[in-house]
């Protein structure tokens, strides 16, 4: 065995402190990576981990190894990047995830035309409203819309959307528009993920409970409801910009709506300096409305 082999699934294992999270994310099998992991105590006759039914943890042992192996895989990534530089053109695969409906809309053919220009890189992407651990699934960037929580990921502003109260003309006829905060609980409003809309009331940032017949957690079936006269709906402007354009959605409370939200790539700080990461992001920024 030599010294290098099973490095990528120890530190795959460690990291993500499962085996099978760490085959789903090097693409192998679960077997393969206990193996390696086998294989390399058996070699160094010093056990790396500790095993139980649930969870996977490094030994003392296994953790000083595990920092001198973290920063070979570093060393070698950053030798491929100036190798990739040096070449002048992007290369090689890149892992991309981005929201369902926005990923459709905007991300999606903004990659292929990516892959056009640069037919070096090949692109797995992954359109999900789940907040993908970037580290663990081995992901080399994230659109993510709105308000960040604080990690260790770089973050670049790329774009921005903006949130709309609305209802459909046949609805507003039928129970009247409202005009303050506190009249949309005589509204039905359709309910997305959340059960509150967001609003800006004298400056500051204000949720309002909402209430309503319809739950849906997809914007098109909430966008439909709206159109039909079921009730009022906030979406984000990508769902709906031309509805408001040809006035069959109305835009209400535009007096309370909240500041643009940002859409945001998030990457790791190890991989700041890839070549097809820095220009796909660049590019995306390009090219996004």
């Amino acid at each position: 065995m030599q010294p290098w082999e099973g490095v990528s699934e120890f530190v795959a294992v460690a990291e993500t402190e499962s085996f099978t999270a760490a085959a789903k994310r090097l693409g192998i099998s679960t077997a393969q990576v206990s193996r390696q992991i086998s294989a390399i105590e058996h070699r160094l006759d010093t056990k790396l981990l500790y095993r139980t039914t649930r969870k996977v943890s490094l030994t003392e042992e296994g953790m000083l190894y595990y920092q001198h192996c973290r920063q070979v895989l570093d060393a070698l990534d950053e030798a491929e990047r100036a190798l990739s530089s040096l070449k002048g053109t992007p290369q090689g695969c890149l892992k991309l995830t981005a929201p369902v409906a926005y990923g459709e809309k905007y991300i999606l053919p903004i990659v292929n035309d990516f892959m056009l220009n640069y037919p070096s890189v090949e692109m797995d992407v992954e359109l999900t409203n789940r907040q993908v651990n970037l580290i663990d699934a081995g992901i080399d960037l994230a659109i993510r819309i709105g308000k960040l929580a604080d990690s260790s990921l770089m973050a670049k502003r790329i774009s921005q959307r903006k949130n709309f109260v609305c209802a459909s003309p046949t609805y507003l006829k039928r129970y009247g528009e409202p005009h303050s905060l506190s009249e949309l609980s005589q509204h039905n409003c359709l309910i997305g993920n959340y059960d509150y809309w967001r609003f800006i009331d004298q400056g500051r940032e204000r949720q309002v409970k909402i209430n309503g017949r319809l739950r849906c957690n997809t914007g098109h079936g909430l966008r439909d409801a709206a159109l039909k006269g079921i009730g009022i709906a906030q979406l984000p402007n990508y769902y709906i910009s031309q509805d408001l354009e040809a006035g069959t959605l109305i835009p209400l409370l535009t007096a309370y709506q909240e500041p643009n939200e940002g859409v945001w790539a998030l990457y790791p700080q190890n991989r700041h300096l890839s070549p097809k990461v820095r220009l796909m992001v660049d590019f995306l920024a390009e090219q996004l409305p």
